[in-house]
């Protein structure tokens, strides 16, 4: 449901720019402070979406060629190199404009940015009725306020899908049905704000139903941080997307230990492919656990994850997360190896220290070094030394190419059920592809991927086995290639 419009100013030309991380992925933020414009009656707003994977001329180019008096840039870890470097040049070629900086990279220490001579202001927080306050600033011919303090968005439960028909579409979209957390993990900046606020089950479902005018297939992405924080709610929505007029894909992160039985009754109805559940379990280390303050059963997680995954119908992603207090390279290798057979996708990603954080606070007590530029990522702690996360990069790296994009499927699932642990394999794995490749993981073809798994799987199992393992191998190439197979 929009908001009503209550102002008509004379235009003034806004460009808001977003730095996705690929083609797949669209920006929900600076399509909902364009709507917060234009509903305060700033008609002449564009967007402009780049990814990191452009070339930076052209983006200065395109940046440039608007000649708008205001450019405001969406910032994040993963862009915001890329975003200060554009914003200087862009502020070199055009010095008459106005640069605002806003996003959850700058809402944090946001005086690492008010002072560049380059930005005129930076807002913190929820931007929505900060932006609109810059705008009539300018508009006014008023001198721009160094730092603005983003406030709730009073008007977020009527802001409606921020996506509109006659634009172009990316293959994953984000949908919003819920702000903030009710947990409070000291790695993520979710725990730097108190309460949740949420549409109701009805609007929500409303909202999603807008998405099917759209024709293109597309998931929508809840980027609610737990969606199921309200059991009750979340079982409602789950219940009317049962609903064969719902057609698209829906990506939920939700707390496992929060599914009860009509949660998982409900989601067993869903048709294979049309509801993607993604599940941090970060670790299995209850002290672990304790230092980051979450507060959940590991083994009641893993249970309702491996749940959800022998139905058959739900994707089920899982987070591990390395380098995090306490954890040295046996308690993660626990963790991984508890995870691997609970999901479809164990994705282990690497610590941040954001901003903002209690764990970035918090990082010198529990010896935890990391990078000093974004996206801050752990380089040591005292569990784990340098080299041993280099190692598990490689490894995160090798179950992407092997396990994550399904080219090896029949022949990794037989071989990883008649070993005693996943993660001694892809970490042995990757120790001899180094060895014998001295070539990184995604610099390895696809054919010789699968001649060095031939080789080093064949020999982890008996001679009968090896052999299935090998045929099973001929079958995978040949789903996955047109080309001759390899002689194994």
């Amino acid at each position: 449901m929009p908001r009503s419009t209550t102002l008509n100013l004379p235009d003034m030309k806004i460009t808001l720019f977003a730095m996705n991380g690929s083609y797949a992925h669209s920006s929900l933020a600076i399509r909902a402070l364009r709507d917060a414009l234009q509903t305060a009656g700033f008609a002449d707003v564009a967007l402009l979406e780049a990814t990191l994977r452009d070339r930076r001329s052209e983006v200065l180019s395109k940046l440039v060629a608007e000649r708008c008096e205001i450019y405001g840039f969406s910032c994040y870890i993963w862009n915001i190199r890329e975003m200060l470097s554009l914003a200087e040049d862009l502020r070199a070629v055009h010095p008459h404009c106005r640069i605002v900086l806003g996003g959850p990279e700058v809402s944090f220490a946001p005086e690492r940015f008010t002072a560049l001579p380059f930005v005129d202001t930076v807002i913190t927080g929820e931007g929505e009725e900060a932006i609109v306050s810059v705008a009539r600033a300018a508009r006014a011919g008023e001198p721009l306020p160094r730092l603005v303090v983003g406030t709730p968005d009073p008007h977020f439960a009527e802001a409606g899908i921020h996506y509109r028909v006659e634009e172009p579409t990316a293959s994953l979209v984000y949908y919003e049905s819920s702000r903030g957390c009710p947990f409070t993990c000291a790695f993520c900046l979710s725990s730097a704000t108190a309460g949740v606020r949420a549409k109701s089950a009805e609007l929500a479902l409303a909202e999603l139903r807008q998405f099917e005018a759209f024709s293109a297939p597309f998931t929508v992405k809840l980027v609610d941080r737990t969606f199921n924080f309200d059991r009750e709610r979340a079982k409602k929505i789950w219940r009317g997307l049962l609903s064969p007029e719902y057609t698209k894909c829906y990506h939920f992160e939700v707390c496992a230990a929060l599914l009860d039985e009509e949660s998982f009754d409900i989601l067993a109805k869903f048709p294979a492919g049309k509801v993607r559940l993604e599940i941090g379990l970060q670790s299995t280390n209850e002290k672990t656990l304790a230092a980051i303050s979450r507060h959940t059963d590991a083994e009641k997680v893993l249970a309702a994850a491996r749940r959800l995954t022998e139905m058959g119908n739900v994707h089920v992603h899982l987070d591990l997360i390395a380098g995090l207090p306490h954890e040295d390279m046996a308690s993660f290798r626990r963790s991984f190896d508890a995870a691997y057979f609970a999901c479809h996708v164990l994705q282990p990603g690497f610590l941040k220290l954001l901003h903002g954080t209690a764990l970035r606070r918090d990082a010198e007590a529990y010896g935890i070094r990391f990078s000093a530029t974004p996206p801050y990522t752990v380089l040591e702690t005292d569990c784990l030394s340098f080299e041993e996360l280099c190692r598990l990069e490689e490894l995160a790296e090798l179950l992407e190419r092997l396990r994550d994009r399904g080219r090896f499927e029949r022949a990794l699932d037989f071989l990883l059920k008649r070993l005693p642990s996943p993660f001694d394999f892809y970490d042995g794995f990757s120790a001899y592809l180094r060895e014998e490749t001295g070539r990184e993981v995604q610099k390895i073809s696809q054919r010789d991927l699968f001649t060095h798994l031939a080789a080093f799987g064949a020999g982890l199992l008996s001679p009968e086995d090896g052999a299935t393992f090998k045929a099973l191998l001929r079958q995978d190439f040949a789903a996955a290639e047109v080309r001759k197979p390899p002689v194994f």
